[in-house]
C-alpha cells in the first residue's frame, strides 16, 4: 500500500497533539536534484584541483610521484566523499537542511519531533549508498518513500529521522495570545535577537499552540508543560533577572511567543 499519511502527529506528556507537515516523494526529489547538482559541481572543481597539482607536481621528483599516485586514486573515492560529506555537513550546521532542502523549505527531523542529532545524520547519509541503488538512480530509496506511510527513505528508518515541510506561520493576535502585559524581553533586544535566531520554525509552531491552547489542558497538565516549555527556552536565551522577575513560567512562555511573532508583524 502506498504511503498516505501526510503529517506528523506529536503528543506531549501532557496530552497536548501538535501537527507537522510531511514532505511528499516528489519535494523531495526536486530536493534531490538540487542537491546532485551541487555534488556534481563540487566534484568536478575538486578534481580540476588534484589534476592541477598533479600537472604542477610533474617536475618534481619527490612530489611528482606523491601526487600522481594521489590523482590517480583521488578520482575513484572522490565522488563518496563529497556524496556522503556534503549531506552529513549541510544537515548537521544547517540543522536538518541541505542546498536542495533548503530552496525546497524542507527540513530533516527526528521521528518523534526532535532535533536532529549528529549520529542520525551520519547513519541516514551513509545508508544513502543503499537508497542509491542500482546505479545511483535511487530506485531503492524512491520505492521505499512511496511505500512508507511517513515517506521514510531506508537511510530515514534506519536513523529515526523524517523530511518535513517548513510551513509559514501566520502571525498570531499577539494581544489575544499574550495578555494584556507588557513584554519585560523588550528591553534586551539583543537577546531578542538571540532567542528568534535559534528557535526553529517547528518549535516556534509548538510554542505558539501550548499558549493558543493552554484552556484545554487540566490544572496539572497546564503547570507541567509552561514549566517545561520555559526550562528550554532559558537554556536558548537566558534574560536577565531584571527581565524575568515575579514572571510565572506561563508568563514567561508568553513572553517568548510575543518575541518571536512581533517581529512579523512590525
Amino acid at each position: 500500500m502506498l504511503g498516505t499519511t501526510t503529517t506528523l502527529k506529536v503528543q506531549t506528556p501532557e496530552g497536548v497533539t501538535f501537527e507537522i507537515p510531511l514532505a511528499s516523494p516528489f519535494s523531495r526529489c526536486l530536493a534531490l536534484a538540487v542537491d546532485v547538482a551541487v555534488i556534481f559541481a563540487v566534484t568536478i572543481l575538486l578534481s580540476q584541483v588534484i589534476g592541477i597539482l598533479s600537472i604542477a607536481s610533474s617536475g618534481i621528483p619527490v612530489l611528482g610521484e606523491v601526487f600522481g599516485d594521489f590523482g590517480s586514486g583521488a578520482a575513484i573515492v572522490l565522488q563518496f566523499v563529497v556524496a556522503t560529506g556534503y549531506g552529513m555537513a549541510t544537515e548537521w550546521l544547517w540543522s536538518g537542511r541541505t542546498v536542495g532542502k533548503r530552496i525546497m523549505k524542507l527540513r530533516v527531523i527526528d521521528e518523534r519531533g526532535l532535533s536532529l542529532g549528529l549520529k542520525q545524520v551520519i547513519i541516514r547519509n551513509l545508508f544513502r549508498l543503499l537508497d542509491m541503488m542500482p546505479s545511483t538512480f535511487y530506485l531503492i530509496g524512491g520505492v521505499s518513500c512511496l511505500v512508507t506511510t511517513r515517506c521514510q527513505r531506508l537511510g530515514d528508518i534506519a536513523a529515526g529521522t523524517l523530511v518535513i515541510r517548513e510551513t509559514e506561520i501566520p502571525t498570531p493576535a499577539l494581544a489575544a495570545v499574550t495578555g494584556p502585559d507588557r513584554n519585560s524581553f523588550a528591553t534586551a533586544p539583543h537577546l531578542e535577537a538571540r532567542l528568534r535566531q535559534r528557535t526553529t520554525p517547528e518549535e516556534a509552531r509548538i510554542v505558539l499552540d501550548a499558549v493558543t491552547r493552554r484552556n484545554e489542558l487540566d490544572p496539572e497538565s497546564r503547570l507541567e508543560l509552561f514549566a517545561r516549555l520555559a526550562e528550554y527556552f532559558r537554556g536558548i536565551a537566558e534574560f536577565p533577572e531584571e527581565n524575568t522577575i515575579g514572571l510565572s513560567d506561563e508568563q514567561y512562555v508568553r513572553n517568548v511567543v510575543e518575541t518571536l511573532f512581533r517581529r512579523a508583524s512590525v
